[in-house]
């Protein structure tokens, strides 16, 4: 019996990309032929809808445009993750950013069984840095970056990639919790987390074309990128981030006692009460936030053992279809 070609599903989450969206299709088209291509319409207020519909037509390519209301990129992708069944999933922006001609070299790892999740590098060539005209983004990359690295002893180079691709085991076992931008970080975390194989490979990027804008603000992402830092150590090192509070919160109890210390050792009578007090509630809540950090570290473990077993069990499906 021969085996059944393996489906390929592309997914292009669009919020306003009626500039973009027609020439992003025909160039992934041209270039995966037999692909799914799913547009996820994101409350667009232009003509991407129609358009998209028109293009797919044109094309007499296989696939659909499907709407989510819920507004972020994360919804838009969690819905066609829920509604689109393939062996191969390839995600990328509609927004001509990403080299559909290398779409290929992404897909062939997964397709190989090499990888659970391939990533578009734009950072080792230089293309994001040199084309990229928000040099604050490319500084909350690289902050971001780093840390993820340190902290799961990785060594990627681009965490935050909007152009992947993904094996089914991986599609069907990642829960997108996140609404926005912050996919893509979240989805790298998840398999660092998971142990699953990644494989970076260099693409070139260039920056938007004229007449196309940017759904990205400067600021707002610049919040993100501090708050997706303090969220990658809550949640996936809680242990480490409630003890270095614990740390803090204990050294400032310390700090306020030295004066109530001193008036004890001297003079057997404590003058400073208010110090007294606050030292000794500072203390209590350095212990609090000690027992919570073991307690969700001990959680998260278990959690990591349940994960672990559900994996299994999609493998042993995928190898042993049931009849």
């Amino acid at each position: 019996m021969t085996k059944p070609m393996p489906t390929i599903a592309l997914i292009l989450p669009a919020y306003n990309e009626a500039a973009t969206i027609a020439p992003t299709i025909e160039a992934f088209y041209q270039a995966l032929p037999e692909a799914r291509i799913v547009v996820v319409n994101n409350n667009s207020a232009d003509a991407t809808r129609s358009i998209a519909e028109q293009t797919l037509a044109q094309l007499g390519a296989k696939g659909e445009v499907v709407d989510e209301l819920a507004q972020g990129k994360g919804n838009a992708v969690r819905r066609a993750f829920l509604s689109v069944d393939a062996d191969v999933y390839v995600l990328a922006d509609a927004d001509l950013t990403y080299p559909a001609d290398q779409v290929h070299d992404l897909i062939a790892p997964v397709l190989e069984g090499r990888a659970d999740m391939v990533v578009g590098d734009r950072r080792s060539g230089g293309h994001y840095n040199a084309e990229n005209k928000r040099r604050f983004h490319n500084f909350g990359n690289a902050l971001v970056q780093k840390l993820v690295n340190r902290l799961f002893a990785a060594r990627l180079a681009d965490i935050m990639s909007g152009y992947r691709a993904f094996s089914r085991t991986f599609v069907k076992s990642y829960p997108i919790l996140v609404s926005g931008f912050q996919l893509e970080t979240d989805m790298t975390l998840h398999s660092l987390h998971r142990r699953m194989r990644i494989v970076e490979i260099p693409i070139a990027y260039r920056d938007r074309p004229e007449g196309s804008y940017s759904k990205l603000n400067t600021f707002a992402d610049g919040a993100s990128v501090i708050f997706t830092i303090a969220q990658i150590l809550r949640y996936y090192r809680p242990l480490l981030f409630f003890v270095s509070f614990s740390l803090l919160f204990a050294l400032a109890g310390f700090i306020a006692a030295i004066p109530v210390f001193h008036d004890w050792i001297t003079e057997r009578y404590i003058h400073h009460l208010p110090l007294a007090v606050l030292a000794a509630a500072f203390e209590i809540v350095a212990f609090l936030l000690l027992a919570v950090g073991l307690i969700l570290d001990s959680i998260s473990h278990h959690e990591k053992m349940r994960t672990e077993l559900h994996q299994l069990d999609l493998e042993r499906r995928q190898a042993r279809p049931e009849p």
